[in-house]
């Protein structure tokens, strides 16, 4: 099986795109890369793409995707990104932990229930 580098494009469906565009760029820091029409953005932040599309309506229930997982070059900063996001308005769903093997992580809910973990 040929190598694959890196996960580097997630595309989310979202009803409300000014807010999902909100979050991830005011909350998160994700920049625009491109915005071919009222209905779709893309964001970049290194070297990772998201791509928003506007959708009518999601169906209700657990979706495909359970979770975006951002990360980080040090545990600290994960609990720096746990302020950050606790004063923009989103506090994470528990305060930071560390897991078994070390890592260190947080998980906060962005608009219409998107998950993102903050990871090291």
């Amino acid at each position: 099986m040929p190598p694959v580098l890196s996960l580097r494009h997630v595309a989310l469906n979202v009803v409300d795109l000014a807010a999902a565009e909100r979050f991830f760029v005011g909350v998160l820091g994700f920049r625009e890369e491109w915005r071919p029409d009222p209905d779709n953005l893309y964001l970049i932040s290194s070297n990772d793409n998201l791509a928003l599309h506007r959708v009518a309506a999601i169906s209700p229930g657990p979706g495909q995707l359970d979770h975006l997982g951002l990360v980080v070059r040090a545990p600290e900063e994960v609990d720096v990104w746990a302020a950050h996001l606790t004063a923009h308005g989103f506090p994470p769903d528990k305060p930071p932990r560390t897991h078994r093997d070390g890592a260190r992580s947080l998980y906060v809910r962005g608009p219409e229930g998107i998950v993102v973990q903050i990871i090291h």
